[in-house]
């Protein structure tokens, strides 16, 4: 097998290299306060980012997420995987980027979160904001074909 060579895609993941502090909001009227945390995003070779963080859990814990994130040529389509310490289950990606470069579209399937058993379709949005500012929203969709916004995370770029 030969080394593959980055892309443009590749090459736009490499942007949320670099350390964050984020603020994430539940949209359910029932949820805790806002939580914090830290993300560490590192590159692995030219091709994948390594997304690393920690935050606040509603029981005063602390959670930890772990999101890798590349572009299959071969797919034309970014893919990727996300686990949680607060879950037992692992989300794989496979998303698409906007005409204009700033928003990031992943879809993914996973339990269905309203406890009726299951799964359901989810959809995680990063958005650039600016070189220093970006937000990660998870949406799921609904039996009537809309999506629901299930919580936002704000990340602003920590500069040292």
């Amino acid at each position: 097998m030969t080394n593959a060579q980055p892309h443009d895609e590749h090459r736009w993941l490499q942007q949320l290299l670099g350390d964050w502090t984020c603020t994430s909001e539940c949209s359910a009227a029932s949820e805790p306060p806002p939580s914090t945390g830290t993300e560490h995003v590192r590159a692995l070779g030219a091709l994948w980012v390594v997304c690393e963080g920690s935050a606040s859990m509603p029981d005063g814990s602390s959670g930890h997420m772990l999101m890798t994130l590349g572009y299959d040529q071969a797919q034309g389509a970014f893919v990727g995987s996300w686990a949680g310490s607060m879950m037992a289950c692992m989300f794989f990606y496979r998303g698409t980027l906007d005409a204009a470069r700033q928003t990031l579209t992943l879809e993914t399937e996973g339990p269905n979160c309203t406890g009726g058993g299951g799964t359901s379709r989810y959809r995680d949005v990063i958005a650039l904001a600016g070189p220093d500012e970006r937000t990660l929203t998870s949406l799921a969709l609904q039996p009537d074909g809309s999506w629901t916004q299930l919580m936002q995370v704000r990340y602003q770029r920590v500069r040292t």
